[in-house]
């Protein structure tokens, strides 16, 4: 890598990628952004690259191109549009690291690129490890991946010069989302306000959402599964509604360390930047005084069952992940559009899935035929 950091961020208009864009504005003399890409919002995406001076725009939704070249002519920058666009930011020459915050599946092709590129892969976009997880793996001795999910930030920075054969268990945390402590009765006349209410972290709308079914940590374990090379009985999913502790390893002589912080995802991107050093954060540290007590309890699977959904899917693999997370976009998609209820999000990937006989994952177009039937029998249910 150069002196100064060059940086490609994929999903740059939403939460994770407005918050990197705070690191880099904060380190000027450390990251030079050198490429942004979004799906539609081309007002903010055109007004990042005049204030970062970045060299190429890549936009998601074609039918904003005429849009977008009319707010960047004359600036000199490339305006590409489609998926192939972006997909192609993520093997720039000139990026040294690459943020992949796109959401969901769409993300698959940019992590498989920037790892086969040689880049650092700062993965925010936890579906490119839940449905290729087993593609990806194979990737990273080309490249280098550092997770950006605050809990598998921690567990990766926990992990630091530990053998990973002394592993004995990974304790990932979970908030319990707004409707902690609601039972299954409770949750049928939630609202879409209601669910996005998340009482912890500030979110795009779809993870939100995630958080709320805790679907979120069952896609965390499927992550972690792939990236840290445990197995499920090695994952334990602990609910701690302070989210100050952001995930734990157990060793196998029975230590546990612990990653403890503010709840900023501003903190594990600027590791995935700097790693393995660290930089200075405008950030109050914890008062652990003020902070008191950390609890933890057991997940509430019978009134929360998209978290047992998403683990069954991991523990089958093959083509079972991409299954559930494509029924699960389309039904989240449809709650935030007001045209299904809270409840029917897990019925319908849990119906879904029942409709599919799992394959072993050998390339991409298999995981996106895979997403494509997934999403049509979703629809169906819908």
């Amino acid at each position: 890598m150069t002196d100064r950091l060059r940086v490609a961020i994929l999903g740059s208009t939403g939460s994770i990628g407005r918050q990197a864009l705070m690191v880099a504005e904060r380190f000027p003399e450390r990251i030079q952004v050198v490429a942004l890409a979004a799906f539609s919002n081309v007002e903010l995406l055109a007004q990042q690259a005049h204030v970062f001076g970045v060299s190429e725009v890549a936009l998601g939704d074609c039918r904003r191109l005429e849009q977008a070249q009319s707010l960047l002519g004359g600036t000199g920058l490339t305006v590409a549009c489609g998926s192939e666009a972006t997909v192609r930011l993520a093997s720039l020459e000139n990026a040294d690291v690459v943020l992949n915050a796109l959401v969901g599946a769409a993300g698959l092709r940019s992590s498989i690129a920037a790892l086969a590129a040689g880049k650092r892969l700062a993965l925010a976009n936890k579906e490119s490890l839940v449905i290729g997880g087993e593609l990806i793996t194979r990737l990273t001795t080309s490249g280098e991946m550092i997770p950006v999910d605050s809990e598998h930030s921690a567990i990766y920075q926990c992990l630091v010069g530990e053998r990973a054969d002394e592993v004995q268990r990974i304790w990932l945390t979970a908030s319990g989302g707004p409707f902690r402590g609601r039972n299954s009765s409770e949750l049928a006349d939630v609202t879409v306000e209601q669910a996005l209410a998340h009482p912890r972290w500030t979110m795009g709308p779809k993870i939100t959402i995630d958080s709320a079914t805790l679907m979120n940590k069952g896609l965390e374990a499927i992550e972690a599964h792939h990236l840290f090379g445990v197995t499920y009985d090695q994952i334990r999913i602990v609910v701690h509604p302070q989210s100050c502790v952001h995930s734990m390893v157990e060793f196998k002589d029975g230590s546990v360390k612990a990653h403890l912080g503010a709840t900023d995802m501003r903190i594990p991107i600027q590791y995935a930047f700097s790693h393995p050093y660290r930089w200075d954060a405008p950030l109050p540290p914890v008062d652990f005084a003020q902070l008191g007590r950390l609890d933890f309890e057991e997940p509430d699977y019978a009134s929360f069952p998209a978290l047992e959904l998403a683990l069954e899917s991991g523990m089958v693999g093959g083509t079972m992940p991409t299954v559930m997370n494509a029924a699960n976009e389309t039904a989240v998609a449809a709650f935030l559009g007001h045209r299904t209820g809270f409840l029917d999000i897990p019925r319908v990937v849990e119906a879904t899935m029942a409709g599919h006989s799992a394959e072993r994952v050998e390339c991409v177009e298999q995981i996106e035929s895979a997403d494509a039937w997934a999403r049509q029998v979703a629809a169906e249910l819908l």
